[in-house]
């Protein structure tokens, strides 16, 4: 498994080089809270790099969802749809938001490795 992240709190698992999984990690979910609410991306939809791709509500706030690379939106989590606490419980598992067709495999070096991310969360 192949898990990289972004400054804004996402991760994307590039295990599968057809698919890319996108969610948000456990710091994300924990600064936020309890998660009532997820508005997903579309089928279909492209998105640039650092675009908005959906929304996450909770009891406390809401956040916008970035996109950590150029792509295609390939699949999205309609469990988590249905039950959106997934987010809270399972985040870097059954709590996926959506996947992508990456366009620009080449912006995958712009994320950060687990060590490097767990520095940024240190020194937030």
């Amino acid at each position: 498994m192949t898990i990289l992240y972004t400054n804004d709190h996402e991760w994307i698992d590039t295990t599968d080089p057809l698919a890319a999984t996108v969610g948000i990690t456990v710091h994300a979910q924990d600064a936020l809270g309890d998660v009532v609410f997820v508005d997903l991306p579309h089928i279909g939809a492209r998105f640039t790099k650092g675009d908005v791709a959906g929304v996450v509500e909770s009891v406390k706030a809401a956040a916008d969802l970035f996109m950590p690379v150029t792509g295609e939106i390939v699949e999205v989590n309609e469990t988590l749809r249905g039950d959106p606490s997934l987010a809270n419980s399972d985040p870097l598992a059954t709590g996926w938001f959506f996947k992508v067709r990456v366009s620009d495999p080449a912006e995958l070096t712009t994320l950060m490795d687990a060590p490097a991310y767990d520095v940024l969360v240190a020194n937030s």
